[in-house]
């Protein structure tokens, strides 16, 4: 397939790139800085916090599918998710792309949002933890950026394409093992952790799963 990654320089986003290589995918990466990439893949720089519609639908005619792993930096850039996520759609839409799978996060599902304005109180299926401890800490912690995230599913659910959202609970530094569970529209009970390279792999697993369009796909090791 050919596949546009972006933020392909980024934790997930790095391990994107060389699963979907080693699998003979097609890699174009869409990036602020293509110098920082740790492969010599095809690169369109592009800065998602003020995106050029233009250089977004060229780079994205003729690919098979999106894979968004857009995030912030920084606290600085909370709130980039949501309108570089709705930026992204407009370029599919006008490049004949249908197909996308973007990083969320446990517990957005809490949220509410114009497409969900009255959403369950507690993640469901997530386990005990998860629903009275990582969830709310969360979304104390992280604040306007786990609002940021519950809008690009807003986004996504509202775009008319053929999506997916990744879930992880925290994302942790570590190699693809391919030994996580999956949960299709909740939670994974004891559910903690999924490292980046699972992430990933997860990403590019669903691409071509039907079951998965339409639905937020929770994950963990």
């Amino acid at each position: 397939m050919k596949l546009a990654i972006v933020a392909a320089t980024g934790g997930v986003g790095r391990h994107l790139v060389d699963q979907a290589l080693a699998a003979g995918h097609s890699v174009t990466a869409l990036v602020r800085t293509p110098a920082k990439l740790h492969r010599p893949v095809p690169a369109v720089a592009t800065d998602l916090a003020a995106p050029d519609a233009a250089v977004l639908r060229e780079a994205l005619v003729g690919q098979d599918a999106v894979l968004s792993c857009l995030g912030p930096r920084g606290t600085g850039e909370y709130g980039i998710v949501e309108p570089g996520t709705r930026a992204l759609v407009t370029a599919m839409h006008d490049a004949g792309c249908r197909r996308i799978v973007a990083v969320s996060g446990l517990g957005v599902s809490t949220v509410p949002t114009p497409s969900l304005p009255n959403p369950p109180r507690r993640e469901p299926g997530a386990g005990l933890w998860n629903q009275y401890v990582a969830t709310p800490l969360g979304r104390r912690v992280l604040g306007a950026h786990f609002v940021d995230v519950a809008m690009m599913e807003h986004v996504l659910r509202t775009s008319g394409l053929d999506w997916t959202a990744v879930r992880p609970p925290y994302l942790s530094d570590g190699p693809v093992t391919g030994r996580y569970r999956t949960a299709i529209g909740h939670g994974v009970p004891r559910g903690v952790r999924l490292s980046r390279g699972d992430a990933a792999h997860l990403m590019l697993r669903v691409l071509d799963d039907p079951a998965t369009i339409g639905q937020a796909v929770g994950a963990a090791n």
